[in-house]
């Protein structure tokens, strides 16, 4: 009977680092969509938010994780300038695809539903976003390795994720024409965007 307290404590001790690092990364979220969020209830325009944006989602997203992710198993045949403009493109495409669904003075309300750790360094953080009067179900995955600090590595929404609808257009365009091929394919989306 006198172990059955020690085993308590040793699963409560267990547990504990993951309950602190998901608490951690939902703090982390909170804090940097309220960031966007001031930055876009600022911006008077897309261009305006792109521009502002742009340095806050850089030190919020790893646009590294999400390209190579994007891209899939194909990515290890890119050489290093290949892999750098891929990031340079993807970066741009998503911080500008987002600026233009913005509509000045709509501002999203998120309701922070709950926070889980499939494993390590991993965490999900679900959510219910209203925004211009439909909601939305947004899962956020952040990752943190080896102690670096949370970034999120893939947007869930309505259970599509997006690093899987992009693997989907560029794993195509990989498989027809090899990186210059997927660098051709970005090029032509972030211009299609052009404001």
């Amino acid at each position: 009977m006198k172990t059955l307290p020690l085993i308590v404590l040793a699963l409560a001790a267990a547990f504990q680092p993951a309950l602190a690092s998901t608490a951690e990364a939902e703090n982390f979220l909170k804090q940097s969509v309220d960031r966007v969020v001031a930055i876009a209830k600022a911006s008077p325009d897309s261009l305006t938010l792109e521009k502002k944006i742009t340095p806050v989602l850089l030190n919020v997203i790893s646009f590294d994780a999400m390209t190579r992710r994007a891209v899939g198993p194909g990515w290890r045949q890119f050489t290093a300038p290949e892999r750098e403009e891929a990031v340079r493109l993807f970066t741009k495409l998503i911080i500008r695809t987002y600026s233009n669904r913005f509509t000045p003075g709509e501002l999203p309300e998120i309701d922070y539903r709950s926070a889980t750790s499939p494993e390590p360094g991993r965490v999900e953080v679900n959510t219910t976003t209203t925004y211009k009067g439909s909601k939305y179900g947004v899962v956020y995955r952040l990752e943190s390795k080896e102690g670096a600090p949370w970034r999120i590595t893939d947007i869930v929404i309505e259970g599509v994720s997006m690093i899987a609808n992009y693997r989907t257009q560029l794993d195509t365009q990989f498989k027809s024409g090899g990186a210059a091929a997927v660098i051709s394919s970005l090029q032509k989306s972030l211009a299609a965007r052009n404001p």
